[in-house]
């Protein structure tokens, strides 16, 4: 069977696959178009985050320290009474139970190891980790709880001592096991503020290793509680671009490094801490000393040394500032 087409039919076939392919190219354009759009738009976001990353830093060692010293005085040999959780999602789900654990409880000793506040009693060791915007206050009895406020530890003395965590990253944990052996802790670097802390334990450490030298003592492995903030100001102090490769750096540099860092970080304490955006001290005031930074958060402002305007780079998604005359 044979079938004839006229020239009419053929050409409206012929419109009708043609507008069939406009359309098709038309629509795989809009999807290109939207999917660009969408590229376009979660590049703006990662560069917004990227921008904002360091405001949204934790408290870094001596706002814990400052922390530390503060609630001592206040819970240091009192009765735990009662513990309420009206939150216990945090990083770690709070124990079911705490409140059971420690009620009845002394508090014997108040320390810090890194960035984790440690309460000792005789049953075991409450750690506590403020994380991004954690901290804790000495409040009364008639002081009302906020949104955020997750937890209360209520002393026999009257005291509470109340746990805020706005973006809930931080931690409160127990343990009955040996502190050092705790998987949190066991692996840590030596604390900056001791004598085990040394520019020669820096410089073996740091033999072929070709990471910046701002990175390496950022590190918790190779000492802990130096934060972004005090990585910049310490650095600046000693003279040494955070870029440089942390293996060439020499050991004279680095005993000059270990008592800049110890000095920049004891001069923070004695301050109260820079007391980052959402940090605040155990009374609930806010401590920012920000105005006495050298460097960090003054980008593109002139060297208190030299007067040359200062560099910024961004080393692990992390804000460093430095002078490029000051510093080699």
């Amino acid at each position: 069977m044979h079938f004839k087409f006229s020239g009419n039919v053929l050409r409206n076939q012929y419109r009708l696959y043609r507008l069939g392919i406009q359309c098709l190219v038309s629509l795989i354009e809009r999807i290109e178009s939207g999917l660009a759009q969408l590229l376009r738009l979660i590049y703006v976001k990662i560069k917004l985050l990227n921008n904002n990353q360091d405001c949204l830093k934790m408290p870094e060692l001596p706002e814990v320290e400052t922390t530390c010293r503060g609630i001592a005085p206040h819970i240091q040999g009192q009765i735990i009474k009662q513990v309420i959780v009206r939150q216990p999602q945090l990083r770690w789900r709070v124990p079911e139970d705490l409140n059971q654990i420690l009620t009845s409880l002394v508090i014997k000793s108040v320390s810090r190891r890194a960035k984790y506040l440690l309460m000792t009693t005789s049953a075991g060791t409450m750690l506590v980790h403020l994380g991004m915007s954690g901290s804790l206050r000495i409040v009364t009895t008639d002081q009302e709880t906020g949104k955020h406020d997750h937890i209360d530890f209520i002393f026999n003395n009257g005291v509470i001592m109340r746990y805020n965590d706005p973006r809930r990253f931080g931690a409160v944990l127990w343990t009955s096991e040996p502190l050092e052996n705790h998987p949190l802790l066991k692996d840590l670097g030596p604390e900056p503020l001791l004598a085990d802390f040394t520019g020669e334990l820096l410089y073996s450490l740091s033999r072929n290793r070709k990471v910046p030298v701002k990175s390496f003592i950022m590190d918790s492995h190779v000492v802990v509680g130096v934060g972004n903030i005090y990585a910049n100001e310490a650095l600046f102090t000693a003279g040494i671009l955070p870029l440089r490769q942390a293996g060439k750096v020499s050991l004279a540099r680095y005993q000059k490094l270990v008592s800049c860092i110890q000095v920049v970080l004891q001069n923070s304490i004695q301050q109260g801490g820079t007391t980052l955006r959402d940090f605040v001290n155990e009374t609930g005031n806010p401590g920012y000393f920000k105005q006495q930074l050298k460097v960090y958060g003054r980008k593109g402002l002139p060297c208190y040394a030299c007067q040359q305007l200062l560099t910024e780079a961004r080393l692990a998604n992390r804000s460093t500032v430095f002078c490029t005359n000051c510093q080699r």
